[in-house]
């Protein structure tokens, strides 16, 4: 299989059970014509396979174009968490010499045990990249970032599977942050 033909099989996997049309509010509080749950398709076994192989190839191309070393990535609980293992997982059985490693953000810190916000393999020593489903506004990939902000971590870029065209990426670019987004409205609708 072709990385192509990955690219054009997970976007009839978003179209078909993902991207839906009509009237919609959203978690921002704005009204849409468009609605992008990338949950069914993110948790669905073979969209799980090509998101993993199509961002671990972008992540790998952006840390090759900008010099880096990502030691991990991961975002906010729960878009991200599927996203993420789905990369990490790819990483390792494409035998990387490196793996890249998962973690999530926590909306909250624990209220008990260590009150973490942030689980699993998360290196504040190697650059990170945070990861998204989908962006709007940019917020919630905001509210990601101070997370791992405050636990140490420097985030190299944002790396969205859907970018609504909405303003998310202006917002989270001006913040400094890059964005590298696999999917864009257009793409998908």
């Amino acid at each position: 299989m072709s990385l192509e033909s990955d690219r054009a099989e997970l976007a009839e996997i978003l179209r078909s059970k993902s991207v839906k049309t009509g009237k919609f509010t959203l978690a921002s509080g704005k009204e849409s014509d468009l609605y992008v749950d990338c949950r069914v398709t993110t948790l669905d076994a073979r969209g799980a396979v090509l998101v993993g192989r199509v961002l671990h190839d972008l992540l790998r191309k952006e840390e090759a174009a900008k010099g880096l070393d990502i030691g991990s990535l991961g975002g906010l609980t729960m878009g991200a968490d599927p996203i993420t293992l789905a990369v990490a997982m790819t990483s390792s059985l494409a035998g990387d010499a490196k793996v890249v490693q998962a973690f999530n953000v926590r909306k909250e810190p624990k209220g008990h045990g260590r009150g973490k916000r942030i689980e699993g393999n998360f290196n504040p020593a190697l650059p990170v990249v945070v990861v998204d489903d989908v962006i709007t506004t940019g917020d919630s990939t905001l509210k990601a970032i101070q997370a791992i902000e405050e636990e140490g971590g420097k985030v190299a870029f944002a790396l969205i599977l859907v970018d609504r065209q909405e303003g998310g990426r202006q917002n989270i670019e001006g913040k400094g942050y890059p964005v590298v987004a696999a999917y864009t409205r257009a793409d998908l609708v």
